[in-house]
């Protein structure tokens, strides 16, 4: 049966199993478009393609399936390119599909023309043009297969738009295969050697590749083993931060008891993870290229494991797979390093107090107490980057997988549209993003998106004035100069309520408690501005602490 390329494009999305797809629409892809309108597939509209790249990246990170984003050509795709590199550096999987010049115009710089292989060759896993109607099938199944197997990761396919109206006589597309590894046994065999005779173990978890299963799976064999576990950074749903065996959050400034207790392990047992610059306080918790600790490192990807860290056992596995097959193990003894175990969770609790004062008229520490104590078990977090992030990392205790999403990259601007996504993902459970005045400003407009889909996320806006961050490291480097780090910020409430949905404003911090209540009641997408002194920058420093004592 002959069908448009547009056709065959929804008709492999739909094999895929496919149930939404965010877009900014362009005449580039209308023929997708239409073919969409007959399709069951979720068509959500964003505002801008940044913002749309990152809510496919949001599904993608909650899901383990491929994040779907349709944009126009030129400026569209470059818009994108910012939801394409989280996505890169995170290990997530989703497809970018852009709209494409046609093909009998190329190498003149027609209309919004881009090589997209040039273009996104370093920041995708793969970059491929479809020019034929008919391998539309392979060539979109492929994409899939790409973007879920090994190391996700995105996946950019250009669709030229005589492609896209031309007939062609295709095969029906059938759903892509995810490649899953599993460790050998000679390799569990040397793992179990190594835990019998190490005497101060650390077990790192991070990456992709996860399901709720297989971390409540690894949760109950860390609990048999007596380990004590930490979390790589903005990966803290993969392990209850109330179970007796969680050490803590392995990211920016951590606990200096766990940065303490990793770099004197005997033995770290890194799964899933890549253990970048952040997480590893920039090479210093595990050396590069050689760690002082035996490192036992779990990765999906052959292509990962001795790239960075030159590991003493090296498994081939997904995240998945490999806590099946930690579950077979079984200490013959009890091991002798619980009470280490135990010290190290006393210390994350601690740790993950929150102080009740601070400068100025609102303090987050309170606020946070106040929301761990509200929020449910299943209650989604989103965030971008800025310094307001470490009152989520630090303070918020996740429980479950499936909770966060956050950028391990460190990209402002992903908290709302990524909101919004996961909103649309799961509608019964309570979402909210964390943004700071500048972080929401560069996607805050995807709260219309919100309002469009009636979607009631609770959208936090921590502003204090500045570009947080840059700031304090200003500060450290070159005291009392202020430069290029002031903002001037609209009523964020007054926004909230001219896009239609409810705005409430925190002056002080008794306020936030019923201003919360409010917008959670009122149904609507809602945003809280919490007004806070720029003297807060951090929940142990102030900017004079920090001006003064350089």
């Amino acid at each position: 049966m002959m069908r448009t390329g547009g056709r065959l494009i929804v008709e492999a999305l739909e094999a895929n199993g496919v149930e939404r797809v965010f877009c900014v629409p362009g005449e580039s892809y209308l023929a997708v478009l239409d073919a969409l309108h007959d399709s069951s597939i979720r068509t959500i509209v964003c505002r801008q393609e940044g913002g749309a790249a990152m809510m496919a990246d949001c599904e993608g990170r909650l899901t383990g399936r491929p994040g779907i984003c349709f944009v126009t050509r030129g400026p569209g795709a470059t818009n994108a390119s910012a939801g394409i590199h989280i996505a890169m550096q995170d290990s997530i999987p989703m497809i970018l599909f852009i709209g494409q010049i046609a093909t009998g115009i190329r190498e003149r710089e027609a209309f919004q023309e881009v090589d997209y292989k040039r273009f996104y060759g370093d920041i995708a896993k793969w970059v491929v043009e479809i020019d034929r109607a008919e391998r539309i099938p392979e060539l979109v199944t492929r994409a899939f297969t790409v973007a879920t197997s090994g190391r996700p990761g995105p996946v950019v396919v250009s669709l030229p738009e005589d492609m896209l109206v031309s007939e062609a006589d295709a095969p029906a597309a059938l759903p892509a295969l995810t490649v899953e590894t599993r460790p050998g046994e000679s390799e569990m065999q040397e793992l179990e050697r190594l835990l019998a005779d190490a005497e101060r173990p650390f077990v790192i978890l991070g990456g992709t590749r996860w399901t709720a299963e297989a971390t409540e799976q690894f949760q109950r064999t860390a609990e048999s083993w007596g380990l004590p576990v930490g979390c790589s950074f903005r990966r803290q749903m993969l392990f209850d931060h109330l179970h007796p065996c969680y050490a803590g959050d392995v990211g920016i400034g951590p606990n200096p008891a766990l940065a303490r207790a990793v770099k004197e392990a005997d033995l770290v047992l890194l799964v899933g993870g890549r253990l970048g610059e952040m997480p590893s306080s920039d090479y210093t918790l595990l050396k590069s290229p050689y760690p002082d600790q035996k490192l036992v490192h779990v990765h999906a990807d052959a292509g990962e494991l001795g790239r960075v860290y030159r590991p003493a056992l090296a498994i081939n596995a997904t995240s998945a797979a490999f806590a099946t097959a930690f579950a077979k193990l079984a200490p013959k003894n009890s091991p002798g390093w619980k009470d280490r175990t135990a010290a190290l969770h006393a210390s994350y609790l601690a740790w993950s107090t929150p102080p009740e004062t601070g400068p100025g008229l609102v303090h987050m520490g309170p606020i946070m107490a106040y929301l761990e104590s509200v929020l449910p078990e299943d209650a989604i977090l989103t965030n971008g980057a800025g310094n307001y992030a470490t009152w989520i990392h630090r303070f918020h205790r996740f429980r479950r997988y499936g909770t966060q999403a956050a950028p391990t990259s460190g990209s402002m601007g992903y908290g709302t549209p990524a909101a919004v996504a996961a909103k649309a993902l799961f509608p019964e459970k309570t979402v909210v993003a964390f943004a700071g005045d500048g972080c929401f400003m560069m996607n805050g407009q995807e709260f219309a998106t919100a309002v469009q889909y009636g979607l009631p996320i609770v959208v936090v806006v921590v502003n204090n004035g500045i570009y947080g961050t840059i700031r304090m490291h200003q500060e450290r480097e070159y005291p009392g100069r202020v430069s290029g780090t002031d903002l001037k910020n609209p009523d964020f409430a007054a926004l909230a309520r001219a896009y239609g949905g409810h705005g409430e404003t925190v002056d002080r911090t008794a306020d936030f408690t019923p201003a919360f209540e409010r917008a959670l009641a009122s149904g609507k997408p809602a945003i809280v501005e919490i007004r806070l002194d720029p003297e807060a920058i951090t929940p142990a420093r102030t900017l004079t602490d920090i001006r003064e004592k350089r």
